[in-house]
């Protein structure tokens, strides 16, 4: 990408990911992280750009991501840098919605992820596609079936400790489960590849 021309990177192919990630932890040597990183930057701004659906927004987004994993990457054990980057990237977006308070209709996913060409969701395997839609589908939902799905699918619990958490009565809680799934499974369809 233009906007990250500071990157000089050495791009050593004679070593597979996983002996350059073993190098970084060793040494911390910025120009190692930086030749992991490039390849996947377009992927990075792609999910970032999905969620914020902002173009200067996404920009720093993939930035403030390489300077995340700058640490995060001397600590962790990775087996599959970019599946684990993807979700890296995600989980940034996701925090900074959720630090502006933003909830994301069914309607903006649909228009969001059609936006992309297919080549586009080449960058992608199947299962984080499935992810993604569902994160940004769980948000459009009502605020009581998200909780009752949360508790429900998420935390394994009963209507009856859903019931005891939450205050709705056993009916509200299957109606709020119930309703949920059906709204969640609309939202996903609308989005295909699901």
């Amino acid at each position: 990408m233009r906007f990250l021309k500071w990157f000089q990177v050495r791009n050593d192919s004679s070593f597979s990911e996983a002996e350059q990630l073993a190098a970084y932890r060793r040494t911390g040597d910025m120009q190692l992280l930086g030749a992991l990183y490039q390849p996947y930057m377009e992927m990075v701004y792609a999910v970032c750009y999905t969620y914020l659906r902002e173009e200067n927004e996404s920009k720093d987004a993939v930035m403030q991501i390489f300077e995340k994993i700058v640490t995060d990457l001397r600590t962790h054990e990775v087996d599959n840098f970019k599946s684990w980057l993807h979700t890296v990237a995600r989980n940034f977006c996701l925090m900074q919605i959720r630090k502006k308070k933003v909830f994301v209709t069914a309607e903006e996913v649909s228009e969001n992820l059609s936006g992309f060409a297919d080549e586009d969701y080449e960058l992608y395997d199947n299962a984080d596609l499935k992810r993604t839609a569902l994160d940004i589908c769980m948000k459009a939902l009502a605020k009581e079936q998200r909780a009752a799905i949360e508790l429900f699918y998420m935390q394994e619990k009963c209507y009856r400790e859903i019931s005891a958490e939450t205050g709705f009565d056993l009916n509200k809680v299957k109606s709020c489960i119930q309703n949920g799934k059906r709204n969640l499974k609309i939202c996903m369809d609308k989005n295909g590849r699901a």
